[in-house]
């Protein structure tokens, strides 16, 4: 199988090339090569050469910036991925659980209507809306919550900080679930499998995060209590309210994803999230260890 990633270079799509089955090839343009913010560059790109399938792992991911750079957002998480979708390749697009305003109070199935709070989770949707209109042959597959040992994300925020402060003020009234990338793009690779070897393959909008739940405060006092040994000192975590801690987008209070139909309809693995959460913290730790080659 021949997959065009789109973002091989961020979070998810580092832990997509490091996944990748040896059966599997993976062409995987960074940012200097292929501008994601230019619809006809992506589509030329899909078009250079037969692929099987195309993953989109790429994303505006910057939620508060996106309120002041909507042209941007709009670029990349709703032109792109029409973009991407118009050559009718099989299509495996990622997207977030901001396409909810979080006020369900139980977790979201997949064909709950969507009502995106920010600029980030409304450019979002309008991909989806843009990739379901375009292209059938597709899986939408909404994550919540990514971390990885790669780039930027809230767990290497909490291990940064706990190596410089005292104390730590944590929102804990927003809940939802801590999602390892590596077990998301083992994730892609099953559905990218079934979308291009079985016609009868679901298609639609699926949901894969780990499983159980928490607060932003409480995976952070997890970072810091699995990361213990690693750290100078651990410093204390104060829970706040989202009112404590203003931002210019504002959040789902509750983003919660039932990915059900995802394990039942493909057998993927859920591990649970302290699980996988451990497993990245590992790798990290092995990662800051190993010598410089």
């Amino acid at each position: 199988m021949r997959v065009l990633l789109l973002g091989g270079t961020g979070q998810l799509g580092c832990e997509i090339v490091l996944a990748a089955p040896t059966s599997v090839q993976v062409v995987a343009p960074d940012r200097r090569a292929l501008d994601l913010e230019s619809a006809a560059a992506i589509e030329a790109a899909v078009a250079a050469a037969p692929f099987d399938m195309v993953i989109n792992a790429a994303a505006y991911t910057a939620v508060d910036q996106a309120e002041a750079e909507p042209a941007r957002a709009v670029a990349i998480n709703a032109d792109a991925p029409a973009a991407t979708a118009r050559r009718g390749i099989p299509l495996l697009h990622v997207s977030t659980d901001y396409v909810f305003d979080g006020r369900k109070g139980a977790p979201y199935r997949p064909d709950d209507p969507v009502a995106p709070l920010g600029v980030y989770g409304a450019s979002k949707e309008a991909g989806e809306r843009a990739v379901r209109e375009t292209n059938p042959h597709h899986v939408i597959l909404r994550t919540s919550w990514l971390y990885s040992p790669f780039g930027k994300n809230f767990v290497k925020t909490m291990l940064r900080l706990a190596a410089e402060r005292e104390r730590l003020t944590v929102v804990d009234d927003q809940r939802g679930t801590p999602t390892a990338a590596a077990g998301l793009a083992a994730a892609c690779f099953v559905i990218a499998a079934r979308l291009v070897s079985d016609p009868d393959a679901p298609t639609g909008t699926f949901h894969y995060a780990d499983a159980g739940e928490t607060t932003w405060c409480g995976l952070a006092r997890a970072v810091l209590v699995l990361a213990a040994t690693r750290l100078p000192h651990v410093p204390e975590v104060v829970p706040i309210a989202t009112d404590q801690y203003p931002t210019p987008a504002r959040r789902p209070a509750d983003s919660r994803l039932d990915c059900s139909a995802t394990v039942a309809r493909f057998a993927v693995a859920q591990p649970d999230w302290q699980t996988a959460l451990t497993a990245t913290l590992d790798r990290l730790a092995a990662s800051e260890e190993a010598p410089p080659t």
